[in-house]
């Protein structure tokens, strides 16, 4: 059977699982069973979402507070990076919303572990729906906040959503462009990018003949590892398919198809629209992924800020304490000015 083959997507695939357990060490309990959390449930595009929202420590029935979605990763689900930024910055004062987005974790959408831009958008967008109709939230405060891909598609979707006051990103991942290009020491060529199409095209021919949606791992295991095998590589397998920063609602699954989507995705093309609402990019100095951020900070336009955390990898900032307490603390700030 044809498939994408990982080398081929792998620039695409291993930067955007940039996702954390926050049940191991990040202080988010399994299930988000913690004071001041709830589950909860909305519609995006008729499928049914499953999220968690946090509430401040001192949270007053009485009032109504400025509140942030949070959208995680490519392969994520709420239980990880987005939860823990969604409880740290619920601590600060918010109320936050961390979903697992459509095809993925407890949420609705088939075929599961799909990775559509536009269903992305449009969950985040569903998100924001959500939060301007809970009573203890203040309807004209509600920023957003993407983590690695999310980031990429929380950018995109404020550019045409003027109920987001304030915009941030994370390690922003341009899913797109890493499809196309790649990312820092993994570049794509354009024989790969061929390769990609032609072996997607072949398996939407054979799904549109009946054969069943073909998914493979995301992240390759160590078995395939050779001398060359790059170290952004092995940190992805460390935070995915260990301990560390494994859940078993990611599974470690990809819709081989989903790259076609990705080739065609411009998701920071109009990041000057979100003016004069303000960005907020943050990224590690020695992450692969950091000209992502720099392309959307080029491309917005005042107010704008980057923060460059120095030493910190792609990976460092979903639960290590030295890079994600300063990114924390630079969020509380930012939405705290501006909602």
């Amino acid at each position: 059977m044809t498939t994408v083959k990982n080398a081929l997507v792998s620039a695409s695939v291993l930067v955007a699982l940039s996702s954390t357990n926050v049940a191991n060490g990040s202080g988010v309990a399994e299930g988000a069973n913690v004071v001041g959390s709830q589950k909860v449930t909305f519609k995006s595009g008729g499928v049914r979402m499953a999220g968690n929202l946090y509430l401040p420590p001192d949270y007053d029935v009485t009032r109504k507070y400025p509140a942030i979605v949070v959208a995680h990763p490519w392969g994520g689900v709420k239980e990880q990076t987005s939860g823990l930024y969604a409880q740290q910055l619920a601590n600060k004062g918010f109320v936050t919303l961390a979903f697992d987005a459509s095809h993925y974790g407890e949420s609705g959408g088939e075929p599961r572990d799909l990775e559509d831009p536009a269903d992305r958008v449009q969950d985040i967008r569903s998100a924001v729906g959500y939060l301007s109709n809970l009573s203890q939230v203040d309807s004209k405060r509600i920023g957003a906040l993407g983590i690695c891909a999310g980031g990429g598609y929380t950018l995109n979707e404020a550019q045409t959503d003027l109920r987001v006051r304030a915009v941030a990103g994370v390690v922003t991942y341009d899913i797109g462009a890493a499809t196309r290009e790649g990312i820092e020491g993994a570049p794509v060529s354009a024989d790969n990018r061929k390769k990609l199409l032609e072996n997607v095209d072949a398996q939407l021919t054979k799904e549109s003949g009946g054969s069943p949606v073909l998914v493979e791992q995301l992240i390759p295991g160590r078995e395939q590892w050779n001398g060359s095998t790059p170290n952004f590589m092995r940190e992805a397998y460390d935070y995915y398919l260990t301990p560390h920063g494994s859940h078993p609602n990611a599974r470690n699954l990809y819709v081989v198809t989903s790259p076609g989507l990705h080739m065609a995705y411009y998701p920071l093309e109009h990041m000057a629209e979100i003016s004069p609402r303000p960005v907020l990019l943050i990224a590690g100095g020695k992450a692969e992924t950091l000209k992502f951020s720099r392309d959307a900070y080029a491309m917005a336009q005042e107010p704008k800020e980057l923060l460059v955390i120095p030493d910190a990898s792609h990976f460092d900032l979903y639960d290590k304490p030295q890079y994600v307490d300063p990114a924390v603390a630079k969020l509380a700030e930012f939405f705290g000015r501006n909602l």
